[in-house]
């Protein structure tokens, strides 16, 4: 059994937007001067693992017992 699609939403913006407000912040200045497409790859090779390995793992275990409440 899977959790509720709009309750993992919710969960993947509270992993993902602040790690993209962080990235933006330290990375922005010295990746402006780049391409957008290429900035976007940079952030996405950074995301993407970090999503994966620790964004979505840390909220739904935080999370849990909301995650699979009924109701």
């Amino acid at each position: 059994m899977q959790p509720p699609k709009h309750k993992m939403a919710v969960l993947i913006w509270l992993a993902i937007y602040p790690m993209i407000t962080l990235l933006l912040a330290v990375l922005g200045p010295a990746l402006a001067g780049l391409p957008l497409p290429l900035r976007s790859l940079v952030l996405s090779l950074i995301l993407v693992p970090y999503m994966v390995f620790v964004g979505i793992p840390t909220v739904t275990r935080v999370f849990r017992k909301w995650l699979w409440r009924q109701g």
